[in-house]
């Protein structure tokens, strides 16, 4: 299991501080729709500049017509990050087609396909699909897996049934996780270390309890003792 930590701060220039402070460790960093929007590529080879080593998941979570997707996801790859993903809602058409054009590049990143948001509850989840969220996340994880993908993104409660549904070596990335505990915010659907490596979940991504710390690589360094 992996370290992503996410760059959400409100400046490019607090998440850049942060990245100075955990410059030695062997984590991915995640760069939202906040921060790429206002800080665009250059904060990618900003965050390249102080460790070349990190690697950095683009989390736009592409969602649109088939060709449209595939044009955005061959323009990721000029961006030299290491993981991206799209909507699978989108549907497999659209999942291929964005696999299928990749497929000339020696080195892709990893292509992920967003299932539920961890921010949705059941009855909301229910509002908009008329389908459970593990249900649901299982057919959107078995769309993706039969388009090419590597992956998926979903809560850690997910990951157990979709390794089960697809594949032990298909990845799942869980956001919302609260290492130890903390308090979940925004999220409705949260999860501790203990229960993401029940769960065998491949990367956490963890944000506010590492850059809302006082002493960031201080958490940092007790998540990796702990995974």
């Amino acid at each position: 299991m992996q370290l992503c930590i996410a760059l959400d701060l409100p400046t490019k220039e607090e998440n850049l501080s942060l990245v100075e402070k955990i410059k030695e460790y062997d984590v991915w960093l995640k760069v939202g729709f906040r921060s790429y929007i206002r800080d665009g590529a250059e904060f990618i080879e900003a965050i390249k500049t102080i460790n070349p080593d990190f690697k950095i998941f683009l989390d736009l979570k592409l969602y649109d017509i088939p060709n449209t997707m595939a044009d955005a996801a061959e323009s990721i790859m000029g961006l030299g990050v290491d993981m991206f993903n799209v909507h699978a809602s989108a549907g497999k058409k659209a999942m291929s087609t964005v696999m299928k054009r990749l497929e000339k590049y020696e080195n892709r990143p990893i292509v992920l396909a967003v299932t539920a948001l961890t921010s949705f509850n059941e009855e909301e989840f229910s509002y908009i699909y008329n389908e459970d969220i593990t249900s649901k996340a299982d057919k959107f994880a078995r769309d993706a897996y039969k388009s090419g993908l590597d992956g998926v993104v979903c809560s850690a409660f997910e990951s157990e049934s979709i390794k089960k549904t697809t594949s032990k070596e298909f990845m799942t990335l869980t956001p919302g996780i609260r290492p130890f505990g903390e308090d979940a915010g925004d999220q409705e659907r949260v999860a501790d270390i203990d229960f993401a490596h029940s769960a065998m979940v491949d990367f956490i991504v963890v944000g506010r309890p590492i850059y809302q710390a006082q002493n960031p690589a201080e958490v940092v360094e007790k998540i990796l003792q702990k995974l």
